[in-house]
């Protein structure tokens, strides 16, 4: 049973029509927004926040910022943000092969230096104790720009601010959520945990 239930998706105007931009990413509007829109501020904030730091304005593609997503969110263990950064990632084209490996990009010819830095990235930034190290920061500069550096950490703190969201919450998981774990997750150990 989640902290907060989330409203209905109409409870509040504003926040309904910012909330059809998940449409595209995921199909559906999750029930973090549905539960943020009790405070219709924090809801329109944070959907203009995941905009513009999922926004593709240069190298990094959509599909990179939400396998990276999917590696914070795996690393944090929040089961609810994996199933939805996973789903995102297929919807913006990502092969299977690349979900499937995604945990052996470090030795994978799938990935690219510049994605496996960011992967780096994304786990060191991601832990706690926050693990970045100069090694790690070399590597980001060897293969992004500052600009991209700024889109590939924006990502990691975004779902960081969404693992801690939805893990507290105990957010109820969306069907097409649940599916997507089942089917493109089934090699790990996720579960919907509790997601139900």
């Amino acid at each position: 049973m989640p902290l907060v239930t989330p409203l209905a998706p109409d409870a509040n105007e504003d926040v309904a029509e910012l909330a059809k931009f998940f449409n595209e990413t995921l199909g559906f509007c999750p029930n973090s927004v549905l539960t943020m829109q009790r405070r219709p501020a924090i809801a329109k904030a944070f959907i203009n926040l995941n905009m513009a730091v999922m926004e593709n304005k240069g190298r990094v593609t959509a599909e990179q910022k939400r396998l990276i997503g999917y590696i914070t969110s795996a690393n944090t263990g929040c089961r609810y943000c994996e199933a939805h950064t996973i789903l995102a990632a297929e919807r913006y084209g990502s092969s299977e092969q690349r979900l499937e490996n995604i945990w052996s990009f470090r030795e994978s010819d799938l990935y690219s230096e510049a994605e496996k830095a960011a992967f780096e990235l994304a786990l060191a930034a991601s832990s706690v104790p926050n693990a970045v190290t100069d090694e790690i920061t070399a590597k980001m500069h060897e293969y992004w720009d500052d600009g991209e550096v700024v889109e590939i950490l924006g990502v990691i703190a975004l779902f960081g601010y969404l693992n801690r969201w939805n893990d507290s919450m105990g957010t109820t998981m969306e069907a097409g959520a649940v599916d997507a774990g089942e089917r493109l997750l089934a090699n790990s150990s996720w579960s919907r945990g509790k997601h139900i």
